[in-house]
């Protein structure tokens, strides 16, 4: 069969030309399309939940100010000098101190997540409290008490041990530096925390009598505070890392759904993991140091934001700070006045709600992966 190559054909192959154009201009418009549609849910999304979250942060706050051992009302504040001085020195600080740490660990466990692809890790579970724990526990023993540019030595021993915990951790989950394994990942964290946890029982069976006290207080988290000098501290720190992590929300957005794809979308996934890493072990550090093992905020919270308001990262970052500062202050409430005039340490009441939970996501995600 001899080939035809006269007009016609020449006229049939330009008339190809066109049509493919507007193919891939139709597939380009319907994309873009899409993108759009996705932002705009995502900005009503916000425009909606973000005012009730707000609103019920308020509530929460409102609730943590007013009730306790001794009872505030605000009209009493203007002529009690007692219930005034309370308020002031003690009641706020605690109430703000609950807020920033809540928010601090629920914003971390978010980010650690999205970046993990596992709905089992927060900084408990992937031992970087154990590790600041551990950092935390050796500076008080030894007694540590000086300032370096005017950030306590507890502060800075705490980042250095949370730090190599998440690295430790993402180490030893890593198959050949590449592909994270989740089984093993929580593995690494849980027999971290065990190792971190018997380092501390070592260091505090060695400790002078007052110290080993004060590590045993610290390690059943506690939120009390006087004054507002420690929370100015605890900013210069947390503020950096809270922005680290909201600068990074959309490429943790992408990681979520794989390394390839999120790299094929030019997201750098190395420097992305170290960011997350430096701000999540700034973050632990400071709250570990402050308020002491506080266990699972960073895995309730994400976890019932992501319930409420979906998987969108973006979305997921902001509106877990908010919940866990909510969640944090009424947990540390409870702790205040459910012994009363005794109270519970606030690290007892997270653990009893989160245990549950934990134990809930890890039965689920046994459906779905081989542990």
């Amino acid at each position: 069969m001899t080939r035809r190559c006269g007009p016609d054909a020449e006229t049939g192959a330009r008339s190809f030309g066109p049509s493919y154009r507007s193919i891939g201009q139709g597939l380009n418009e319907a994309i873009q399309q899409s993108v759009q549609q996705r932002r705009a849910r995502v900005g009503v999304r916000l425009r909606v939940a973000l005012p009730l979250l707000f609103g019920a942060l308020i509530i929460a706050l409102v609730v943590g100010l007013c009730i306790g051992y001794q009872p505030i009302d605000f009209a009493s504040l203007q002529s009690d000098p007692l219930s005034r001085a309370v308020f002031l020195r003690l009641r706020l600080p605690r109430v703000l101190m609950a807020g920033l740490v809540g928010a601090s660990l629920a914003m971390v466990g978010a980010a650690l997540q999205a970046l993990f692809r596992n709905p089992l890790a927060d900084p408990f579970t992937l031992g970087v409290s154990g590790g600041a724990s551990l950092g935390a526990s050796i500076a008080i023993a030894l007694g540590i008490g000086i300032s370096i540019a005017g950030i306590p030595i507890v502060f800075i021993v705490s980042f250095v041990g949370a730090f190599l915990s998440v690295f430790l951790v993402y180490w030893l989950a890593s198959s050949t530096g590449k592909v994270i394994l989740p089984g093993a990942l929580l593995l690494a964290g849980v027999v971290l925390n065990l190792c971190a946890s018997a380092g501390v029982l070592v260091i505090q069976y060695l400790a002078p009598y007052g110290r080993s006290l004060q590590i045993l207080r610290w390690l059943i988290g506690s939120l009390d505070v006087v004054g507002f000098d420690l929370i100015w501290k605890m900013l210069i720190l947390l503020v950096p890392g809270w922005l680290i992590l909201m600068g990074y929300a959309r490429d943790l957005h992408l990681l979520a759904t794989g390394e390839e794809s999120a790299a094929s979308l030019g997201v750098d996934v190395r420097r992305t993991e170290r960011m997350v890493f430096l701000a999540s072990s700034i973050i632990v550090g400071v709250t570990v140091s402050v308020g002491g093992a506080i266990g699972f905020v960073g895995l309730i919270v994400p976890h019932a934001a992501r319930l409420l308001f979906g998987q969108d990262v973006r979305f997921l970052l902001p509106a877990s700070f908010l919940l866990g500062a909510a969640f944090l202050v009424l947990a540390d409430t409870l702790a205040r006045v459910a012994i009363s005039p005794s109270e519970l340490p606030v690290g007892a009441i997270t653990a009893l709600l989160g245990g549950p939970v934990f134990l809930f996501l890890l039965r689920k995600q046994q459906r779905y992966s081989a542990m």
